[in-house]
């Protein structure tokens, strides 16, 4: 049956690939970079972000030659912020420790800061035809449909199950182009909702599609607490249009993005609060809410609610900086967003 199985799925991958930039081409640092940017992210999505990043950055040495401000303005959008910093200390041990050359082996690439074991298999296979199966959701779906595998795909002994499958049905010959046939068969065939079984060259061999049970498959056991935040945004009006934006420097969301002052509270405070705080940073001659309903901004564990305060002041401030600049910096995409709308 794995014979079988790898012989459906290439063929199948032969006829219905899509047309990817780092596709075909060979290149680590293209691969790495796809890999990196498209986690969390549908091809979709992230391809416009790629396309932008790879322009400013076509190897290695120019993304390790960067400014890191840089870096994260261009990643603006994608979330998952510490895959930019990440990605960029990488390009630097790459370029300045190794000569420009990722190293060609799973063993040696997994060392490297923000590689795991995925983007690792993926690079080792694709790059360097080395026999190393990839593991995502895309694999997890179709191994657990396919073979009707019942383990919680979020236990820790699932991970150790589903390679090993991986690897017994892998083909030895072309594992590189196995894995991408593997993570395109989950993206556009055996997809999550609404699957095309009838048009599915696995619907002979497909334990949830003979059972019925396509839908409850993969098992993941809910474990997720998403935690509730409260965000209030400053937005000073100071003399000479000038404002003040501030460098989010703590481990915690949106690390080394740039705001305006934040109060982030238990709850949404009233607006005698808002004005204490704002007084604290300049003396305040106007306050006003420019959102009366407060802005969603959701993450994999977090709720946000953020609102945004006009607050107009007459005192001139050291630190502040020109409104025209603000754009130059790299902002969460919830501040982003709604500067699209709002005029100073």
């Amino acid at each position: 049956m794995a014979q079988n199985f790898s012989h459906i799925l290439i063929r199948w991958y032969d006829q219905h690939k899509r047309t990817l930039p780092w596709r075909d081409v060979g290149d680590p640092y293209l691969v790495w970079l796809s890999e990196i940017m498209l986690q969390q992210t549908q091809v979709s999505q992230g391809l416009p972000y790629y396309e932008k990043f790879v322009r400013a950055f076509p190897d290695v040495f120019s993304l390790a030659g960067a400014d890191e401000q840089e870096v994260l303005k261009l990643w603006q959008g994608l979330g998952y912020y510490s895959r930019a910093r990440n990605l960029h200390h990488t390009a630097r041990v790459v370029a300045h420790e190794m000569n420009g050359r990722f190293p060609a082996s799973y063993k040696e690439l997994i060392r490297l800061k923000g590689i795991g074991d995925y983007t690792a298999s993926a690079i080792a296979s694709i790059c360097f035809d080395e026999a190393v199966p990839t593991v995502d959701g895309n694999v997890y779906r179709v191994l657990s449909r396919v073979f009707g595998i019942k383990t919680p795909i979020n236990e820790h002994k699932a991970k150790t199950e589903f390679k090993t499958l991986a690897q017994s049905l892998m083909s030895a010959h072309s594992p590189g182009t196995f894995n991408q046939a593997m993570m395109e068969f989950g993206a556009l065939q055996c997809t999550p909702k609404n699957p095309d079984c009838e048009g599915c060259p696995m619907i002979q061999m497909c334990f949830a599609f003979e059972h019925g049970v396509i839908d409850q498959l993969p098992v993941k056991l809910k474990k997720l607490t998403v935690k509730k935040r409260f965000f209030d945004y400053l937005i000073f009006k100071l003399p000479n249009h000038k404002t003040l934006l501030y460098k989010r420097e703590h481990k915690d969301i949106w690390r080394h993005l740039y705001q305006f002052p934040l109060i982030e509270s238990q709850t949404f405070p009233d607006v005698e609060t808002i004005h204490q705080k704002a007084q604290a940073i300049a003396q305040v001659s106007q306050l006003k809410l420019l959102t009366p309903q407060p802005v969603k901004h959701k993450l994999t564990h977090q709720d946000i609610s953020i609102r945004f305060w006009e607050v107009v002041s007459d005192e001139v401030i050291e630190d502040s900086i020109d409104w025209s600049s603000v754009g130059e910096y790299p902002l969460p995409i919830a501040i982003h967003k709604f500067l699209t709308t709002y005029q100073y």
